[in-house]
């Protein structure tokens, strides 16, 4: 197992880290799945028998109960296993109850502790945006539970760069804690963060975290043109994320998947892993699984390294289309970019040629 550093931090990560959303999944979670402690027990195992030090859980998943899960699997086991946790989302019927208040933040880091049966949470991430709280309350809150010892490292998901940007100068300019991280929804499909996530993470070293790598199943090779799709899908379980818009394009990457797995004789999916390993800014990839021998594939994708000749090839088909303000970047300031705007200018840069 490879260790990347996250981002500015000493801190050092599995290059994929455990999910556990279907940890005891309850609700709309039962959807992506329900394993139970032995179940899931289990994949903590082989999770860690390949190197991983990164477990991922949120204090919503199923509210809480993947939490408690995650609490009673690890008991007694090392305490160099990392553990991150989540909070944003509504966690009960008040109004203060959801949010990136003060209030919330304090009160459910305390709740998410008690579930988890430890004395700290590694690294703590804001689960999603909330435009109703200043940031100079929510970083003042995440910076108090650091000096309290409660928490290692602070993080953010699902944020937009300005959103980001907002809150790193909150930190800067009031000397609180800062993001480390960012957990993203990023693949092969998905690759809109190349916007503007992929150019702040260098830019700003703030490290990239990947949620959903192979889009909750869409990429393993199971998903094929004018085919069913498999049994257990959570896509056949009405579960929405990710959105897919042109159902063309997916084949035609899952496609180029396939052919080069059976290339090099392994799955699609660990060749859309491998793809996200070798991206700029990724240091973590966060894979889950329902079953051993699923979670195994996935991790053996650590070990590989596709060639300059198969990404140019995943790139032909899944390349996004220059939006503005770039393709306006891209034709007349390419004399002038930096090694952040190029992680998203380069590709297009090498099939034309600037104007200024």
């Amino acid at each position: 197992m490879e260790y990347r550093q996250l981002g500015r931090s000493g801190l050092k990560v599995s290059l994929h880290a455990l999910g556990t959303m279907n940890f005891a999944g309850t609700g709309m979670f039962e959807k992506v799945g329900s394993l139970d402690n032995a179940e899931a027990s289990r994949l903590v195992d082989v999770a860690l028998e390949h190197g991983v030090n990164l477990i991922d859980t949120s204090n919503v998943y199923s509210t809480g109960r993947s939490e408690t899960a995650v609490g009673e699997i690890l008991k007694g086991r090392s305490s160099q296993i990392l553990v991150g946790t989540k909070v944003r989302f509504t966690m009960g019927p008040g109004p203060n109850e959801v949010g990136l208040s003060r209030f919330h933040i304090i009160e459910q880091c305390e709740a998410s502790l008690r579930r988890l049966q430890r004395d700290r949470i590694d690294i703590y991430y804001l689960h999603q945006w909330d435009g109703s709280t200043p940031v100079e309350e929510t970083m003042e809150a995440l910076d108090t539970l650091v000096k309290q010892g409660k928490v290692r490292y602070v993080a953010c998901s699902n944020f937009s760069a300005w959103h980001i940007m907002k809150c790193l100068m909150a930190s800067e300019r009031h000397n609180l804690q800062r993001f480390v991280c960012q957990q993203i929804h990023y693949t092969v499909e998905a690759r809109e963060a190349e916007y503007e996530l992929i150019p702040l993470a260098l830019d700003q070293g703030v490290a990239v975290q990947v949620w959903s790598p192979i889009a909750g199943g869409l990429l393993s090779g199971k998903f094929r043109r004018n085919a069913p799709p498999p049994d257990m899908s959570r896509h056949l379980n009405a579960w929405n994320e990710p959105p897919i818009r042109d159902e063309n394009r997916l084949y035609d990457i899952i496609d180029a998947l396939v052919t080069i797995g059976e290339a090099r004789g392994v799955s699609a999916a660990q060749v859309a892993l491998a793809w996200l390993a070798g991206r700029a800014g990724v240091a973590n990839i966060i894979v889950g699984a329902r079953t051993e021998a699923q979670l195994k594939d996935n991790l053996t994708a650590a070990a590989l390294k596709l060639t300059a000749e198969e990404r140019a090839r995943i790139d032909a088909v899944s390349l996004l289309p220059l939006i503005y303000p770039y393709w306006h970047q891209n034709s007349t300031a390419a004399s002038r970019l930096g090694a952040a705007d190029l992680s998203l200018h380069a590709p297009h840069l090498a099939r034309a040629k600037p104007r200024m």
